[in-house]
């Protein structure tokens, strides 16, 4: 089994072959104006399957979108980068590659949903078949806005919605306001959530795909998002969080003992187990290559990590006695790992900036046949969680404590898991903690819960340190929330518009 869920994105990266009913299976899609296209069930599905590229992008899901994550005070850049260290340091233009290639390519992917809604409705194909992937292109679609929504949106402005009813035009002007983008996503993420069914009624070769409380669970994140502006969207983060937790589909693993719960979410064992939500499905030779980013530049002679997003004392002083999350969540001299077959002792090396290495993605590292050979690719067997079960948790927790009621059920279960002893009467700053602590080095995104809680004002004008209390990296005070709660436009995208699109204020 774990053969056929490891290799479905490699086949959609590398498979050129005509369709059949597989999610393995993918052929050039070509213009949706094309007479030859549209026509089949094997036309329908390589339209859906193109979606998923998207995932295995390294400029996506792999490393270059986690430079936005890298902002946050939870890690430091390792290695000099120029363009990630303009971007943490909040003076970066949007020409960067890592800004530049993601707003091109998120619209690329939405161009394909929009492209499948406008076509598949008047194809005569299994019904059944229809609605899924109907369901999987208002997923996308969705999930692409967010993500450029809250990154470069605001009360200032939002992002470009494109008019499906006339898709040619691409000079799109920016909403009013991000609650429009807000909208609109919770629209796509409710069509699809109506036709997509439960991830536990896919075959084996079909894991990977968008599903019911995927698109449910992003609901609830961008009704948490939108409460920043509108208090009344708290109870509907709420509503959507508990249509993923009262489906039956999720639970924590908890087996009573918290460390090695905590560490089994992050093994390829547990890859679509009962926390799982969406992930990048990786492999050895494509995924997500967070994994091997993250690992300690060059492996200690025995494989290519780059040795990026490296944590702080700051993250590390964060979690609490006898938290088991904090030892599997970073690793620092003296913590001890099976790597590559034998027994060893991780210590810092000359390439390290802080002591530490995040550990959550270590377990393929175990194997060396479970990690890329090539060392420039560093995908594993481990899928990386986008969102997971947790997070639903947390966000259902934060939006009740937010809106002034008791969110201690959700809290603690977290809490519990952890190993730690149940609160009462919790309260935000318990909420910031425990999102921090259970979701750190992940894509939760720490830096834009700073930006949106008003916190990262204060906490950027205060350096960064490594294990030893050195400063790892210097305070931020350049950091104007008026300005940077949200990333510069690429200055590419404006002049191509022809003066529709603006420049978010400041940059």
């Amino acid at each position: 089994m774990k053969t056929l869920q490891y290799s479905i994105l490699v086949f959609l990266i590398l498979t050129v072959s005509a369709c059949s009913e597989e999610f393995l299976e993918l052929r050039p899609i070509g213009s949706p104006t094309d007479a030859t296209f549209w026509q089949t069930d094997g036309d329908a599905i390589a339209a859906s399957n193109g979606l998923y590229s998207a995932m295995t992008d390294d400029d996506m899901y792999g490393r270059g979108y986690f430079w936005f994550i890298n902002a946050s005070d939870d890690m430091v850049t390792g290695r000099v980068k120029a363009d990630p260290d303009n971007m943490k340091n909040f003076i970066c233009t949007g020409d960067e590659g890592y800004i530049r290639n993601i707003w091109s390519k998120k619209y690329t992917v939405i161009k394909r949903a929009n492209d499948i809604i406008n076509n598949l409705e008047g194809m005569e194909i299994d019904e059944s078949l229809k609605n899924r992937i109907m369901g999987e292109a208002y997923f996308f679609s969705g999930l692409m806005y967010l993500d450029l929504a809250y990154r470069f949106g605001n009360e200032k402005a939002g992002v470009p919605i494109i008019d499906r009813e006339d898709m040619a035009n691409f000079n799109i002007p920016r909403t009013a306001h991000v609650n429009e983008n807000y909208a609109y996503i919770v629209s796509e993420f409710e069509k699809a959530a109506a036709l997509l069914p439960y991830f536990s009624e896919y075959g084996a070769a079909d894991r990977g795909r968008a599903h019911k409380t995927a698109a449910q669970a992003f609901m609830a994140k961008t009704y948490l998002y939108w409460a920043q502006y509108d208090a009344s969207k708290y109870s509907k983060a709420v509503e959507s969080a508990d249509l993923v937790i009262n489906s039956g589909q999720h639970a924590l693993i908890n087996t009573g003992n918290p460390s090695e719960d905590y560490r089994a979410v992050f093994s390829s064992a547990e890859n679509f187990g009962s926390e799982y939500i969406w992930s990048v499905v990786s492999n050895t030779q494509t995924g997500s290559i967070l994994p091997g980013v993250m690992f300690e530049n060059k492996g200690w002679g025995k494989y290519n990590g780059w040795g990026y997003y490296q944590p702080t004392k700051e993250l590390y002083d964060a979690y609490q006695e006898g938290d088991a999350r904090r030892d599997v969540t970073i690793f620092k001299e003296g913590t001890e790992f099976t790597y590559f077959g034998e027994p060893f002792t991780w210590y810092q090396t000359s390439n390290n900036e802080t002591g530490y290495m995040f550990g959550k993605y270590v377990e393929p590292f175990s194997d060396v046949n479970r990690v890329n050979p090539n060392g420039d690719k560093p995908s594993t067997d481990l899928n990386v969680p986008l969102i997971r079960y947790a997070e639903v948790l947390l966000i259902k927790a934060e939006a009740l404590i937010a809106d002034g009621k008791n969110g201690d059920a959700p809290l603690n279960e977290v809490r519990t898991r952890a190993g730690l002893s149940p609160i009462s009467g919790a309260n935000m700053e318990d909420l910031k903690r425990e999102r921090r602590c259970e979701l750190a080095g992940e894509w939760s995104d720490r830096h834009f819960d700073l930006v949106r809680w008003g916190d990262a004002d204060s906490i950027y004008a205060q350096p960064l340190h490594a294990h030893d209390g050195s400063v790892a990296w210097p305070a931020r005070p350049q950091f104007d929330p008026e300005i940077h709660s949200v990333w510069p436009i690429p200055p590419h995208e404006i002049e191509a518009s022809n003066g529709i699109l603006s420049q978010n204020e400041g940059w």
